[in-house]
């Protein structure tokens, strides 16, 4: 199995669980990806204060469903968990068509699609329905009966660190409150878990940070548990929305010059169509990392930008929007991105005056003027000339557009050979 349809079958095993910023669907979903990382569990109890805001109630859903005048089932949380409003209130009661309208929310430009809608900090009810339905429901009398619970609990969350050589890290956030989205946030929660993965065998020079939150207050409660530490955070991504057909795209971090910025254009940048963006303070979780409070160098990747497609926050966005090609294409980005950030290093020219005579040395012998050694003639060329001590190699990247991989093969090959070292 390619990583690409492991990722899929995590997706698909997650999809079906009716999540929220709080309650047990968080739970179940941290039980699963467990199986594939071994995550630290945090609870935060209802009440506490994280900067300015305050962990809600925990909410819970058993049932949901209107029964239409003839007494058959019109709409059922069963069917899909996007029928209701995510953190509704408790409610049962008879309503007229009229009155019950109100409450039901469609999207009459997308007439067969299920919207997804939350009231998280404004006490109601609703459901959730396609626009279709909704106009071919006759005048009558209907019965809600929406069973939640809202109460004194937790907001839940997950992290896990891959300890590197040094404490300097790498942050990966992806939200985890979003119920049957499959590209947001399936996508994102499944890669990052196979990420972590891949990582627990591997000896890395950073540490690897990741973490599974609640969108908004999960964050924000992370910070706030977390603030003394966060000047260890060198760089950071967040995930979502990476399993569609869409070119890869990248929102900058506030600071805009980042290296996680400069790493992600890089790589970006050999990728057909794909799309950088300048930071803004609407989106995801980045919007928490970037705040001034923090201002860390936090960017975000995903593939359809978020709002801009048409099954962005509706049924459409299932598991056929998602596939395991693009799944591995995002994967394959994100390990690009880590082995820049692991094998970067600023190299020093020992024979600075003039070019070194490469022939002599047997080195055109080991290019062999083929890049299937992983080493052109052009790489050498470039490496030493830029060795001067103030150009890293992704700044010689930057510099000469070539890839990064084949600039750190060369500096390697030319180290061998004596003619680098590391600047000081």
């Amino acid at each position: 199995m390619s990583v690409g349809q492991e990722i899929y079958a995590l997706a698909e095993q997650l999809f079906p669980i009716c999540r929220s910023i709080t309650g047990d669907g968080v739970r179940r979903t941290l039980d699963i990806l467990s199986e594939h990382v071994n995550l630290e569990r945090h609870e935060v109890p209802t009440g506490t204060q994280v900067f300015d805001w305050t962990v809600p109630k925990e909410w819970n859903i058993r049932s949901a469903r209107i029964r239409g005048p003839d007494g058959q089932t019109v709409v059922d949380f069963v069917d899909s968990n996007l029928h209701v409003v995510n953190y509704s209130t408790p409610f049962k009661g008879t309503l007229t068509l009229e009155e019950l309208k109100p409450h039901i929310h469609t999207l009459p430009d997308q007439p067969q699609r299920i919207p997804y809608r939350t009231c998280y900090y404004a006490p109601t009810w609703g459901f959730c329905m396609a626009h279709d339905h909704l106009t071919r429901l006759p005048d009558g009398l209907y019965r809600v009966d929406i069973d939640t619970e809202l109460k004194d609990g937790s907001l839940t969350y997950g992290e896990y660190l891959h300890r590197g050589q040094t404490d300097r890290e790498f942050l990966l956030s992806a939200h985890i409150c979003h119920p049957s989205l499959a590209n947001d946030n399936c996508s994102g929660l499944a890669l990052l878990a196979l990420l972590a993965r891949s990582l627990k065998a591997k000896h890395t020079r950073n540490s690897y940070h990741f973490l599974f939150a609640p969108g908004t207050i999960g964050s924000i409660a992370w910070l706030s548990r977390n603030e003394d530490r966060t000047h260890l955070i060198d760089h950071g991504l967040v995930l979502s929305c990476v399993g569609d057909a869409a070119s890869p795209a990248y929102k900058r971090s506030r600071r805009g010059d980042a290296f996680i910025d400069r790493a992600m254009a890089h790589v970006l940048g050999r990728e057909a169509g794909a799309k950088l963006m300048d930071f803004s303070p609407y989106g995801y979780d980045e919007r928490q990392y970037c705040s001034p409070g923090f201002n860390l160098p936090v960017g975000m990747f995903q593939r359809s930008v978020h709002g801009t497609f048409p099954e962005y926050h509706t049924s459409a966005d299932n598991l056929d929007f998602i596939s395991p090609e693009h799944l591995e294409d995002s994967f394959r980005i994100l390990t690009d991105v880590i082995d820049i950030v692991e094998e970067n290093w600023t190299p020093l020219n020992l024979f600075p005056k003039g070019e070194p005579q490469l022939g002599k040395r047997g080195l055109y012998a080991a290019v062999g003027g083929q890049k299937s050694s992983g080493v052109t003639s052009m790489a050498l060329l470039w490496v030493l000339n830029l060795a001067d001590g103030q150009h890293s190699l992704l700044s010689m990247a930057e510099r000469s557009n070539l890839p990064f991989k084949e600039l750190a093969a060369a500096a390697i090959l030319l180290s061998e050979y004596g003619l680098l070292t590391a600047a000081l």
